[in-house]
């Protein structure tokens, strides 16, 4: 009888589909609960570089989301990865969308709910008047975006009239949309020249890397056939992987896959550390490698680092020679300023 293969926890390159291999994001998870659960529900802007793991987190909040609520009943939340090509256009768009919410478990077990999406064509006015017949039911939409700046390659398709209408249902208190894209969403209003207030959600979600512990959580996963409490990655393997990966949740994932598939094929550390480059590379931000810097000077580097991406906004292609230059500028600035200050009054 042949024992039953582990298979590698660690994923690259597609959503985490089983939660139990889904690490750390728990205060973002709460701020979006949060929102869901106000008085007068809020949307929200979730901003990040490419492979910071906004797709993930968006993904597994919809799968969990339940989990983390007293009522979930009230709520149906659906994740949309705007990549989807049918919904490169407003009419594709609502099919998608109506497909989705058509097919949420939960909405299968009411059939007020269903009977609302239930019309000969889903387009703007059939979803809007279906909002608010879930509003009258004491239901919540939440729609999940990802990938919002690829909808906006077809801005020609989407007019003020389309995001003017999703305004008005958030306004209402008829739908939520957590919206996930490289750049705040003002961006891509001045770009496009388009003026629904739509753009101006007040509430963004800037996701950054992982927190150590959640780092160090991240490569200590067990393999699906591991028994309970036994990493799939040893004590020595995981240090690497998280002196490659520091506390990026891309390069953690891509290092510990690595891993894990080099012990299978008895592979060396070397093969490993040549393909994490080869792979590594493609991700914003690896180029300027504080990864590999000591300890210290990581500390010493990543806040004025962090103070100059916070000041020149997130981006899809990040610049971090030019933001460790303006975060060390503005440092030095506020420095000298003091010294001025101290020197003036002794």
């Amino acid at each position: 009888m042949s024992s039953v293969q582990p298979s590698c926890p660690f994923i690259v390159g597609v959503t985490i589909a089983d939660s139990r291999f889904f690490v750390g994001r728990q205060e973002e998870l709460q701020r979006i609960v949060s929102q869901m659960t106000g008085v007068l529900p809020g949307s929200l802007n979730v901003v990040g570089r490419r492979r910071i793991g906004k797709s993930w987190l968006l993904y597994h909040f919809c799968q969990t989301y339940q989990e983390y609520l007293s009522q979930p009943h009230r709520f149906i939340s659906v994740y949309l990865s705007l990549q989807n090509p049918q919904s490169h256009g407003e009419e594709g768009f609502y099919q998608v969308v109506g497909r989705v919410l058509w097919n949420h478990p939960q909405v299968q077990r009411q059939p007020g709910l269903v009977e609302a999406l239930r019309v000969q064509q889903f387009n703007r006015l059939a979803f809007s008047s279906a909002m608010g017949h879930w509003k009258r039911q004491g239901v919540l939409a939440v729609l999940c975006l990802d990938d919002f700046e690829v909808l906006m390659r077809h801005y020609r398709d989407f007019d003020d009239g389309f995001f003017d209408n999703l305004r008005s249902l958030i306004d209402s208190g008829a739908l939520m949309v957590v919206v996930a894209s490289p750049r705040k969403l003002e961006y891509y209003q001045h770009r496009y020249r388009l003026t629904s207030p739509f753009f101006k959600l007040s509430q963004v979600l800037a996701l950054g890397e992982l927190r150590e512990e959640e780092a160090w959580e991240l490569v200590s996963l067990s393999d699906t056939q591991g028994k309970e409490g036994q990493a799939a990655l040893s004590p020595q393997d995981q240090k690497l992987a998280k002196q490659l990966g520091g506390t990026h949740p891309f390069l953690l994932q891509l290092a510990g896959s690595l891993l894990w598939e080099a012990r299978q094929q008895r592979r060396d550390i070397n093969w490993v550390k040549a393909r994490f480059e080869v792979e590594a590379r493609r991700t914003p931000g690896y180029s300027f490698e504080l990864h590999q810097l000591p300890l210290p000077l990581q500390v010493l580097v990543r806040f004025p680092l962090n103070l100059g991406r916070m000041v020149r906004g997130i981006r899809g292609t990040v610049d971090e020679i030019g933001n460790l230059m303006v975060g060390t500028a503005i440092l030095i600035g506020v420095i000298l300023v003091v010294l001025v200050l101290l020197r003036l009054l002794f």
